[in-house]
Order: C-alpha cells, then structure tokens, then sequence
C-alpha cells in the first residue's frame, strides 16, 4: 500500500512538506536535548501518570508503527501536572526504531541516539473528542520514553506485558512490514523523523 507519509525514501521526512505544509512550520518535532543548555524552572511539577491496561482495545500495524489504542470515553488512563494543565487521556501508543541498535529513537540527548522510543499520545479532556482536541495548540501531549536494549522499566512493562504477541524487544519490532499483503516486502525499519531546529524554543528542565 502506498502511503502519501512515511520512511521509506518515496514518502519519507524529505517529503512531508509537499502534501503537509504544516511540516514546514517552526515549531517542529523531534528535537536534540541538551541537558546543559536546559533553563531549569522550579515550578514544574512532576508528570502524574495513570495507566489502565484492561481498557486497551486493540493492536495494529497502522503502516508506519505498530500502535496500540485505548478506551479514551473515560479517565482510566490519564496524564496530569508537569508543564500541562488540565487532565488528558491517553488514546494510544506506538514506537519508532531503527535498523540497529544505534538509532530508532526520535529525540536524542546531547546528539546521542536510543535503539527505540515510545510514545503516549493524551488529548485534553476540556475539547469533547481526540479529534477536536487533535486541532488544537494546547489539545495533545505526548509523552517520550527512550528504550534500551535490555533495559526493563517496571511500569511501561506492566503496561506492554498484557499483549502476549508484542514484548518490548527492538529486534521483534524489526520484523514487521511497511508493505501490505502481496506486495514486495519492505521491513519496518527506521521509522524515525530527524531533529529539527528549535528555532529560538526553550527546553525547560525540573531539575538542575
């Protein structure tokens, strides 16, 4: 199946801005963290993290990810305080990865790449749906976790534990496919847009 996005070198990040101008804009994701370049700010909270995986629904292969979404018609699963206000729900999550185990992640950290990262996509509770809460500036947040190899946290394995068929192991996840059903395979692989510029953005830091 041809996408009109992806990461293969027809659809790839070069491409985005052509069919999505929005690319283009200067507030872009991901980005290079660098924590000596953070301004500390004090007031930031701790990220308050509510996770239920019974109210998962169901796993798939979206073309560009392997994703897994949730029941979002209530506050089982819910991100509240760090930099946001409000309550958001989580409506799903997804991983990039590379084809090696020195990249895949999106965001680095001091120019250093991670074999995977997963992402928590919430929308804010205030709009009535994911979909209006989508076209908003302040209506989603997504929460970034850098994966190592054999590194195990305990409350996103919980969470990954409960779909027998998925494990967070990166060499699995290299065995899916971009391509469809009779077409030529295409392995899912370095699924991860560049950094971008932070054109004059500050990274705000809970810690010095």
């Amino acid at each position: 199946m041809a996408y009109v996005w992806g990461y293969t070198a027809n659809n790839g990040p070069d491409t985005w801005a052509k069919h999505y101008p929005i690319a283009n804009g200067p507030r872009q994701s991901p980005i290079d963290i660098v924590p000596t370049e953070a301004s500390y700010d004090g007031g930031l909270k701790p990220l308050n993290l509510k996770y239920d995986p019974s109210t998962s629904l169901h796993i798939l292969n979206n073309g560009h990810s392997f994703q897994v979404t949730f029941n979002d018609d209530n506050d089982s699963s819910t991100l509240k305080d760090g930099p946001i206000s409000g309550v958001y729900r989580l409506k799903q999550f997804h991983f990039h990865w590379g084809a090696s185990d020195d990249k895949g992640s999106e965001h680095t950290v001091a120019g250093t790449k991670y074999p995977a990262e997963l992402h928590l996509v919430h929308w804010n509770t205030k709009y009535p749906s994911f979909k209006d809460a989508a076209n908003k500036p302040d209506g989603l947040a997504v929460v970034g976790v850098f994966l190592k190899i054999g590194a195990k946290n305990a409350n996103l394995q919980k969470l990954i534990d409960t779909f027998d068929a998925i494990k967070a192991k990166v060499a699995k996840f290299r065995l899916l496919l971009f391509s469809a059903e009779g077409e030529d395979e295409c392995f899912m692989v370095d699924n991860f847009r560049p950094t971008q510029p932070l054109n004059g953005r500050l990274v705000r830091a809970s810690f010095k």
